[in-house]
């Protein structure tokens, strides 16, 4: 969902480059009452897990990419205030060394991406956990969900961006259609890995995953469910 330089006016991109910024101190200060010997090296797995599948990408716009988002796994696995900066500096590194993104845009892909997709999933993920089981499958299903929720939340944050200061001549509705529809099969891709992955991270080290902090030691019979 990288979006190059001049497609949104230069007004919206410095109001939503301010956003970021304040977001993203905000979440600098939080992230210090989570960050412990656990979390900091999982953080740093989960920044390099998302930079790699981020390079796979494909035009969806011109301009505009589409390809795994990586907030989900973010929060599902260290947290949103964390999983919110893992996925802007890797937004931040793509943008500066590989050109992924243009640098006036960061603002823009950095509240798409990172913290629309951060609280989304959050805020979902909260709300199923407290109907399914805690358990690697409960978890599983969960993230699988939110994955497509934060996905279509981000993609339809850039299509809002877009409506309010889109300088091509592309309709509102090619670009919602586009963008929404490519993000839905994105979604379901990134939900199956991610899904995929917690549930590995659950069986073999449950107390690395943030979803399922707070909870009891599993069973032998609970971590194979």
């Amino acid at each position: 969902m990288h979006m190059a330089d001049g497609i949104i006016n230069v007004p919206v991109t410095v109001i939503f480059a301010l956003v970021a910024l304040v977001l993203l101190v905000l979440c600098g200060a939080k992230a210090r009452a989570d960050l412990d010997e656990r979390l900091v090296p999982m953080a740093g797995l989960t920044a390099a897990f998302i930079f790699a599948v981020q390079m796979l990408n494909f035009t969806v716009l011109p301009g505009v990419s589409g390809h795994l988002l990586g907030g989900a796994l973010a929060v599902a696995l260290v947290g949103p205030w964390v999983g919110a900066l893992c996925v802007s500096i890797v937004l931040i590194v793509q943008s500066l060394l590989f050109a992924d993104g243009g640098l006036t845009a960061l603002g823009l892909n950095i509240t798409n991406m990172a913290l629309i997709g951060a609280f989304v999933t959050y805020g979902v993920l909260r709300l199923l956990l407290k109907v399914l089981p805690r358990t690697p499958t409960g978890v599983s299903v969960a993230v699988f969900l939110t994955s497509i929720v934060s996905v279509m939340a981000g993609a339809s944050g850039f299509v809002f961006e877009y409506a309010i200061g889109g300088t091509t001549h592309m309709s509102m509705g090619v670009v919602a259609g586009f963008m929404l529809g490519a993000h839905f099969l994105i979604g379901l891709g990134e939900g199956v890995i991610t899904a995929a992955t917690v549930a590995t991270v659950s069986r073999t080290r449950p107390d690395l995953v943030y979803a399922l902090r707070g909870m009891k030691p599993l069973t032998g019979v609970e971590r194979a469910a």
